[in-house]
């Protein structure tokens, strides 16, 4: 007969021995990652709107950069998050039209009023809607990161919380303006741009560029944004003597600009601006795009992504990325690892830290001036080789 008082000391120390076991595994699988779950955001969600055309002609436009933020956002919250912090990508329609992008701040408003923490915006795709915008975006507590904006008095207001990682207009033009007379040896230049305040602006800039190095400009034609049909245009250009075009604006125009030339017999050389750096130029512009030049703000995805990030990017987007998507993840990278380099979500010492760091990129390691601006900004020029992209500059 075994004694009772014995028998419940070893029910005790046994129970005791398997809670100190129980405790040490726990431990060691804290200190070796514990898997998914331990590294998962713990501290609640920070917002970051994606504010671009998400309907209407530049719908495509839109969505390639919301896609590289999409893939930017999965990939911090995969990692353990931003400071914590879930990372939560809210798309933001302005439809390409500056009225709507102002009013669609009110979304935003309306977030931080009910106590969202919304860190940031990457957005607009156009300069029009980040002039807009900026009005309102500049007493906000928040960091507004364009991918693409480039018109140049963006970054001549003063504003403290606004940053770009593309190269501005004047960047461009001169960039082009090279290409143009040195590379394919123009010395009269027909310059075609459309009527919005980033075609205007970077054809002003690329006239003054090629006046200065001793070019000639043959005719400057104006287009409407979004213009389809250029009988009246071409006519014009046909009735001209020049040995190179340059187009300011986007893809919506630029193809059938484009076909309308070489439909017409114009052999002369095309370079269009970083607006119609997309995919839709060659696919639109009925088989005549093969040959013509297109300046860009930032390389293919190709030629600085990986087959994985290819993979990744199809699995949050279920598409390919186009050429944008490399600035919608890399506005999204800057933003976060300014966060990280601050250790705040305080839009100011977020924007300081931009200001004072290298921060690390799929495009290398990126340097802000105080303006806003790149320090050391790129042009890519490409050429359409075999229906596809080719980087020549």
């Amino acid at each position: 007969m075994v004694d009772s008082r014995f028998f419940t000391r070893c029910c005790t120390m046994n129970r005791q021995f398997w809670i100190i076991m129980l405790v040490l595994a726990a431990m060691v699988l804290a200190a070796c990652g514990g898997g998914g779950a331990a590294s998962a955001p713990t501290r609640g969600d920070v917002v970051v709107y994606v504010a671009v055309p998400l309907s209407g002609f530049q719908a495509n436009g839109g969505q390639t950069v919301l896609g590289g933020v999409r893939l930017a956002a999965e990939q911090i919250n995969r990692s353990g998050g931003l400071l914590g912090y879930r990372v939560v990508v809210r798309p933001l329609d302005d439809e390409s039209d500056s009225d709507v992008a102002v009013a669609q701040i009110e979304t935003i408003r309306a977030a931080l009023a009910q106590g969202d923490q919304v860190i940031g915006v990457i957005g607009h795709l156009n300069s029009g809607q980040t002039l807009a915008g900026m009005e309102e975006y500049k007493d906000m507590p928040l960091l507004v990161i364009t991918p693409t904006a480039s018109e140049q008095s963006l970054t001549q207001q003063g504003y403290r919380n606004f940053f770009r990682v593309n190269a501005n207009d004047a960047v461009q033009a001169r960039v082009d303006a090279e290409f143009l007379v040195d590379k394919l040896q123009a010395k009269r230049i027909a310059v075609v741009h459309n009527d919005t305040e980033y075609g205007q602006g970077l054809a002003a800039a690329l006239v003054s560029e090629l006046q200065s190095r001793g070019a000639e400009v043959a005719v400057q034609l104006q287009v409407t944004e979004g213009q389809s049909r250029y009988a009246d245009e071409v006519t014009r250009l046909k009735a001209t003597d020049f040995d190179a075009l340059f187009y300011a604006g986007y893809e919506i125009e630029a193809p059938y600009l484009r076909a309308e030339l070489v439909e017409a017999g114009v052999t002369a050389p095309m370079l269009a601006s970083d607006g119609a750096f997309l995919a839709a130029t060659i696919d639109e512009s009925n088989g005549t795009a093969e040959g013509m030049y297109v300046s860009a703000f930032a390389p293919s995805p190709r030629s600085v992504a990986d087959a994985a990030w290819f993979e990744a990017y199809q699995a949050v987007e279920y598409r390919n990325p186009d050429t944008y998507s490399v600035n919608g993840y890399v506005g999204l990278q800057v933003l976060a690892e300014g966060v990280r380099k601050a250790d705040s979500l305080d839009a100011g010492r977020v924007a300081d830290a931009l200001r004072s760091n290298a921060v690390t990129t799929l495009l290398q390691d990126l340097r802000f001036e105080q303006n806003g601006d790149l320090s050391e900004p790129k042009i890519w020029i490409y050429q359409v080789v075999d229906g596809e992209f080719q980087q020549v500059e």
